[in-house]
């Protein structure tokens, strides 16, 4: 798997700027709020979900104040019920540990397995954050940056009214 090396090489190979800033672990937003006080960019919740047949996997990003309504994303994608994935299934497509959950994990999704939904209204943002597939670091990146790191990757993306 790969780690914050792999991800930092390539975003300097996508010729991607980005703001480091190191903290104390943060699993939960909750926690993350204390250290993003002094951060200028939109900050994110970030969960990863399966279907109720574990064959279907998706990242989804919302605003950090926000909550997601589980139940209309659901009949959005008409997959049946949606649960929290394992820690085994978070490792085994996204090379994560629990409470370090970015969508810079998908650098481990080969095989692009894991679907992205992304918030519609984080566009408002000039830039946004995540952890760099660790809990101790919060990366700042241009949102079209963003964009332009998941278009090298493959995986498939969109956005949505999530709440």
């Amino acid at each position: 798997m790969q780690g914050q090396k792999e991800l930092y090489d390539l975003l300097e190979k996508l010729n991607i700027s980005f703001e480091y800033h190191e903290h104390p672990p943060a699993p939960t937003v909750t926690e993350a709020i204390e250290y993003w006080e002094n951060i200028d960019a939109g900050k994110c919740k970030n969960l990863f979900l399966r279907n109720h047949k574990g064959n279907r996997h998706y990242l989804v990003i919302l605003e950090h104040r926000n909550e997601l309504a589980i139940h209309d994303l659901e009949k959005m994608l008409h997959q049946g019920k949606l649960s929290l994935a394992s820690e085994k299934r978070l490792q085994k497509y996204l090379g994560l540990a629990p409470g370090s959950v970015s969508p810079f994990g998908l650098i481990n999704d080969t095989g692009h397995h894991v679907h992205l939904f992304i918030d519609e209204n984080l566009k408002q943002s000039a830039k946004i954050s995540f952890h760099p597939n660790v809990n101790t670091a919060t990366l700042v990146v241009r949102f079209e940056d963003f964009i332009r790191f998941l278009e090298s990757l493959g995986n498939t993306y969109e956005f949505l009214k999530l709440y």
